[in-house]
């Protein structure tokens, strides 16, 4: 039976062709691995033999996806800890480099690099860009554990594969934080990864029973929305991978924490109502509230995600312009009809990087906090970079006028949070659910791109494959 990509996938009773599916495709890609400690290393190679033998060579170190599921499980019933994460991906230009058949996407041929993709997505020069992302770039090996100590071997073990034909032009280390209901943060403070696509029916169920459950927004997603064909793999019908979008996006948090003060202040609020600055500006509160379900912060966990927007059609709880909504609009953009505005929606991996000395959820002046020297490792897998990724980050988030505004609202603005481009000035509603209406400053760009680039995770048939060809 062949496998049905127009649904999510019931792994645990996967047979036949689904079955042989699970067993070639990369970890992380349907499901999020452990990445609280994480090396990602970039590659450049300078001879096509060596670096074929290296990619088949990391095989033994990595798993597959069905491999990764079944230690959830033993993890979740037994406690048994899993294997570290190995993952590998080439760019366009590594393809290129060893003369395979590169992946049909237009945007991955193309490549983060090129003039026509930095123009839509208005990205800073590539020579703005952290040094090691200045030449061209021809692969990534991830490695990625709960704990330190195996990943850190397992690094090691990727490290003494590499021949001398082959540099590390650049590494990115990643730590994973958390706040006090150990839920995930990002540099800013804010819970960060909540709101995801599932393909899988055992995590839907589990969305279901285990959160607020699934009634308002349902967060399933088929499969054609992350897997792709490995057509260069020797059967494309059951070897499978996806697109990569890797990123790395500084964070200046002085900048932004003087930013919310500086909105609160326009806004007139003062006391305990002057979170809700930084709440408009993100769509939740630090602690991952959404601000168009309350007006102040206090959710235990797990974080509440089944709501849409329906009854803030005029963005008076939450900002049209606040980050979750422009990204994920829930049915609200006003551009598509809902079932095809949710097919830009992207599985996300990030992991923020750096150190500070501060706590994030802290309640500290912004001349504590760091400007620079921390941030997101932003990683997310996509079937169709054009329409996901790519639309994502230009059309909405780049895009002054979405969401579409109600006749006579003020178009929103760029998206404070990532937004790339000039930033018009954005109205935000001075008490929550009110209908007086403040014109506040720009809100100054706090995220930096820094250095990326597009990669297929192929199939592990595939990287097995090349250890026979010179």
């Amino acid at each position: 039976m062949t496998i049905d990509l127009s649904t999510p996938l019931e792994w645990k009773t996967a047979t036949g062709e689904a079955a042989k599916m699970l067993d070639q495709l990369q970890p992380n890609i349907l499901k999020a691995h452990a990445r609280d400690h994480f090396s990602a290393l970039f590659l450049r190679f300078s001879e096509s033999a060596s670096a074929k033998k290296f990619l088949a060579a990391l095989v033994p170190l990595m798993k597959s996806a069905k491999t990764h599921l079944t230690e959830v499980e033993r993890f979740k019933a037994e406690g048994a800890k899993g294997s570290p994460y190995v993952g590998a991906g080439l760019t366009a230009a590594g393809y290129r480099f060893l003369k395979i058949d590169v992946p049909q996407d237009d945007s991955f041929r193309l490549g983060m690099r090129s003039q026509d993709t930095r123009e839509r997505l208005n990205d800073p020069p590539r020579s703005t860009f952290d040094s090691g992302y200045h030449e061209e770039i021809h692969a990534v090996v991830i490695i990625a554990d709960a704990a330190d100590a195996p990943m850190t071997l397992r690094r090691n073990e990727v490290l003494a594969l590499i021949p001398s034909a082959i540099s590390v032009v650049a590494e990115e280390i990643g730590l994973g934080r958390v706040n006090a209901h150990g839920e995930g943060i990002e540099h800013f403070g804010y819970v960060d990864g909540r709101s995801q696509p599932l393909f899988l029916v055992e995590d839907i169920r589990a969305e279901k029973s285990g959160t607020d459950g699934i009634t308002t927004w349902d967060p399933s997603a088929p499969l054609d929305r992350v897997l792709v064909p490995d057509h260069a793999a020797p059967d494309p019908t059951v070897h499978f991978g996806s697109y990569l979008v890797f990123r790395k996006l500084e964070q200046n948090v002085r900048r932004f924490k003087q930013a919310e003060e500086a909105l609160a202040d326009q806004l007139g609020l003062i006391g305990e109502d002057r979170e809700r600055a930084g709440a408009m500006v993100v769509g939740r509160f630090e602690d991952g509230t959404p601000l168009t379900a309350q007006r102040e912060d206090g959710v235990e966990s797990p974080v509440p995600n089944n709501f849409d927007y329906e009854s803030d059609a005029a963005g008076a709880k939450c900002p049209f312009q606040a980050h979750i909504r422009k990204t994920n609009p829930r049915g609200s953009g006003g551009a598509e009809p809902p079932p095809r505005e949710r097919r830009h929606l992207m599985v996300r991996r990030g992991v923020p990087y750096g150190e500070r000395a501060d706590d994030p959820n802290a309640d500290l002046p912004p001349s504590a906090r760091p400007s620079g020297g921390v941030g997101l490792l932003f990683m997310a897998f996509n079937a169709e970079l054009r329409d996901q990724f790519e639309f994502t980050q230009a059309i909405w988030a780049n895009n002054p006028g979405f969401p579409v505004p109600p006749d006579g609202v003020k178009p929103p603005g760029l998206d404070p949070v990532i937004g790339q481009g000039p930033r018009p000035e954005s109205a935000y509603t001075q008490e929550w659910a009110g209908t007086r209406t403040v014109t506040a400053d720009p809100f100054p760009q706090a995220v930096t791109l820094k250095g990326g680039d597009y990669f297929f995770m192929p199939s592990l048939a595939f990287l097995r494959g090349l250890g026979g060809k010179g």
